[in-house]
């Protein structure tokens, strides 16, 4: 009668009358897996197999073995009353409960009517310096020129997206096809905001047709400034929002932002005479005490403090779309029944 073999990796039948001391060639260690592969513990080789791993020959030689391995021991469960002592069905770990933290509460988006704040503002050097050098630079007949009333031959159209230029009074009658928004250039598209054909090319984006019909304006009639669109871009971190408002040589004593939580008023003075004017309902909600504008020579920067650390999917918040209009079928009929 033969016997089944339990060493490791061996597995085969044997005779116990037959049995000499190198009869066996078997794995003495655990099997191992980690990583995808698999092997023995008291050997070198591993496989991503698994058949491979069960064919993999032993490493030890010694007698057969007949005796089962133990199975291991389940532990006892009793219907009755009685109760084990505590400390033999503790684990043998210690236990560490972990509890998530508690999902911080939304904040309630305050009302646009709030008391506006004027930011405080800081000055470069860079920016004390340029103006400085303007001053000195001032050149008075240029001044002049601008201030006449005549139209020069070769004056391009103010109007945003118009190439057209000034060829005599009959240019007067010519319709100006413009853009009436501003310029918005962000994450390396260019657009207009008033028909947002968004673009990657900044030569496409020049030859855009405008997307307004109307009179060419050959120049601005206003009292001193000059209402001009200026290009700005926006990005954020984790906890602000930057606005850079490219506006070279802002003067410090005319420009102002005044903000509450949702709202952001941006008034520029730059380069003597232009003025910039931008209004923005915020997409998300701002801590106004701890926002800063940032005066540059080449720029301003707005940098907002967000109130709840989240990404703002945009800039500014989309106005709300009107509910649909119900049908006035309702008064038709009823308009209907009173007649009869």
């Amino acid at each position: 009668m033969s016997d089944l073999c339990y060493n490791k990796g061996c597995g085969q039948r044997f005779d116990p009358e037959n049995n000499p001391d190198d009869g066996c060639i078997y794995h003495p260690g655990v099997p191992v897996f980690h990583d995808a592969l698999k092997g023995w513990s008291c050997c070198k080789r591993r496989t991503t197999d698994f058949s491979d791993f069960l064919s993999i020959a032993g490493c030890t030689k010694g007698p057969h073995n007949k005796e089962k391995p133990p199975e291991p021991v389940k532990p006892d469960v009793t219907s009755s009353g009685e109760k084990k002592d505590v400390d033999d069905q503790k684990s043998k770990f210690n236990e560490y409960i972990i509890s998530a933290p508690k999902p911080q509460e939304a904040i309630k988006r305050p009302s646009a009517d709030e008391p506006m704040v004027r930011l405080q503002h800081k000055v470069s050097g860079s920016l004390k310096q340029a103006l400085e050098k303007l001053k000195l630079s001032e050149n008075e007949e240029e001044k002049k020129e601008e201030d006449s009333d005549e139209i020069k031959i070769g004056t391009s159209c103010k109007n945003g997206g118009c190439l057209k230029s000034f060829d005599g009074p009959a240019s007067d009658s010519d319709v100006c096809s413009y853009h009436s928004g501003f310029p918005i250039f962000h994450e390396g598209m260019k657009y207009w905001s008033c028909c947002k054909r968004k673009t990657s090319d900044f030569n496409t984006f020049l030859s855009q047709e405008g997307c307004t019909k109307g009179a060419h304006l050959w120049r601005k009639k206003d009292s001193g400034k000059k209402v001009v669109p200026c290009r700005f871009d926006w990005h954020q971190t984790g906890s602000q929002v930057i606005i850079s408002i490219y506006a070279k040589n802002s003067i410090p004593e005319l420009s102002y932002v005044d903000a509450n939580s949702t709202t952001l008023n941006i008034h520029v003075i730059f380069e003597g005479e232009k003025e910039f004017e931008q209004k923005i309902s915020l997409w998300g909600v701002i801590d106004v005490s701890k926002s800063i504008v940032n005066m540059m020579a080449a720029k301003i920067e707005i940098a907002m403090k967000k109130s709840e650390a989240m990404s703002w999917a945009r800039l500014d918040l989309p106005p709300p779309v009107p509910p649909p209009k119900e049908p006035e079928k309702k008064e038709e009929e009823s308009d209907s029944e009173d007649d009869e």
